[in-house]
């Protein structure tokens, strides 16, 4: 989330104690961002201003104080932030970050001499477009990158924008001591002293061989000199980093053994705050869909991202995020049921399983996953045709989208195994029949659940796991009582037979 700083609090039974949030934009003013960000002249390069993170989470302890929260009661912290997003250390800011005052806020020490870049590149940048190229080329092509680091080059990425920030600001390149992701900045600023990128997190920079998880070497020497040096040591991403500074103990009345565990990415604190456990895949269906997954033996590919696992450190997650997603379910709804989700919802009760073979792909707008235009349909006889009728055409594109959402996960190396679940959220997991077609493509049961606070409470839970993750607890084991997600649909007993069948005979290659 790029708009907001937010807090929540849970006991030890999981229950929510407290909540609240700072709005950048409204709430902090004077930095003159739109949904937290600025949006640069080129229309490409897109910043935060690190002060504005630094001045929100001094308004938000303070909201917390006068609420009368009590800080001392708080055993361990951990937090999410937007992927991707990087912060320059000044050289000496280290002991800036060690000698804070208790008198002072946060954001009195350290506008002054701590940051040697002002303004840090976020997830919404694309400014870095020859960098992805020259990395790419460095390591022998984009599918070699996404072996090493689980992703092919991307200009939001941070290594590419590291390497332009060295390339055209090389005195602010030369005057950091620190680089960090803005989850590790966030770590820092709780732990007094430079916190270590975890690997979930870390897995976003094509930077980390996620097989290793340590810094790829021919990233690294692609990139910048002595960027390790720059990064410091990834660490598990349930690993405890020390107790939380003496500032914080002085000023709001934290225990000295308040425990600060790992911060990592909003994606995998989502995966936690999910609880998606292996064989699970989580589906959010918005104006653009998105899909986490569990994997345990990951084949990175051209499209969508490999992680490595923020709960269990043997394991790794997966993002693919679909462009087309309830935009063109909507303009179909239009076209073919009336504008009406009833007559929608009604096409595909009528239609049959597998749809007779009749298939659509619906790429409205250049979808990213594949990259593709167009709208293309077939019928039973994989021949390629111009219309189709109006409820086949309903199916055909419900199918067609999930069936696109199962292919590519597997080709990232996710596989359906007994006691496989599938999570449903966003707008369109209201919708009955849409999530029959998805168990039915899955041949999976599905649930649904709440991604509204996802990441924040995903923090929360991982911070509880960290109090006992050396022990050997598992991450299932801490959240044994959390409440169960609420099945809406399960597969028809022949799904399996039709969706093999339109699995290996209705997929162009073009749509693929």
């Amino acid at each position: 989330c790029s708009d907001s700083l937010k807090v929540l609090v849970i006991d030890g039974n999981l229950n929510v104690l407290h909540q609240d949030n700072v709005q950048f934009d409204s709430e902090l003013s004077d930095f003159r961002t739109q949904g937290g960000v600025h949006i640069h002249s080129d229309r490409l390069t897109v910043t935060s201003p690190v002060l504005m993170w630094v001045k929100a989470l001094d308004l938000l302890l303070d909201k917390m104080k006068r609420a009368g929260f009590d800080f001392s009661r708080v055993r361990a912290l951990s937090g999410s932030g937007q992927q991707h997003g990087s912060v320059y250390w000044k050289r000496g800011a280290s002991e800036t970050l060690n000698q804070l005052s208790p008198d002072q806020d946060l954001f009195q020490q350290l506008q002054v001499c701590v940051f040697s870049v002002s303004d840090s590149p976020v997830w919404m940048d694309s400014s870095s477009s020859q960098q992805c190229l020259d990395l790419q080329a460095a390591v022998g092509g984009a599918l070699r990158l996404a072996e090493i680091t689980g992703s092919r080059a991307y200009e939001r990425f941070t290594g590419n924008q590291i390497c332009k920030l060295r390339q055209t600001r090389p005195d602010a390149y030369q005057d950091t001591e620190r680089i960090s992701l803005v989850s590790s900045f966030a770590a820092s600023l709780f732990l007094g002293d430079y916190a270590a990128i975890d690997y979930s997190d870390g897995s976003g920079m094509n930077l980390l061989d996620i097989r290793t998880r340590s810094w790829s070497e021919v990233c690294l020497k692609a990139t910048a000199p002595h960027l390790d040096q720059l990064l410091g040591a990834p660490l598990p991403s349930t690993s405890v980093l020390g107790p939380v500074s003496s500032y914080f103990v002085h000023r709001y009345g934290f225990s000295e053994t308040c425990r600060v565990v790992a911060f990592t990415g909003d994606n995998p604190a989502s995966l936690a705050g999910m609880r998606l456990q292996q064989g699970d895949i989580a589906v959010s269906l918005g104006t653009s869909d998105t899909v986490f997954l569990w994997i345990q033996q990951p084949r990175p590919a051209l499209e969508g991202h490999v992680f490595c696992n923020p709960v269990d450190w043997q394991a790794y997650m997966a993002l693919l995020c679909f462009k087309n997603g309830s935009l063109t379910r909507e303009r179909i709804r239009n076209e073919c049921a009336g504008g009406s989700w009833e007559v929608f919802s009604a096409a595909l009760r009528n239609t049959p399983l597998g749809n007779n073979g009749n298939i659509g792909f619906y790429f409205d707008t250049m979808e990213i996953t594949p990259p593709a235009v167009g709208v293309y349909r077939f019928d039973g006889d994989d021949n390629e045709v111009s219309s189709l009728s109006s409820q086949v055409e309903v199916r055909a594109l419900v199918e067609g989208q999930f069936l696109s959402r199962r292919l590519h996960a597997e080709s990232l190396g996710y596989s359906i195994i007994p006691g496989t679940r599938v999570l449903a959220t966003g707008g369109a997991s209201c919708n009955t029949e849409i999530l029959q077609v998805l168990s039915d493509v899955f041949n999976a049961p599905v649930y649904t659940i709440d991604l509204s606070n996802s990441a924040c409470l995903g923090a929360a839970y991982r911070a509880l796991h960290g109090l006992v993750a050396e022990s050997g607890v598992s991450f299932f084991d801490v959240l044994k009582t959390a409440p169960e997600p609420q099945l809406v649909a399960t597969p028809h007993p022949t799904a399996p037979q039709v969706q093999t069948h339109t699995h290996t005979g209705a997929v162009p290659q073009q749509c693929y």
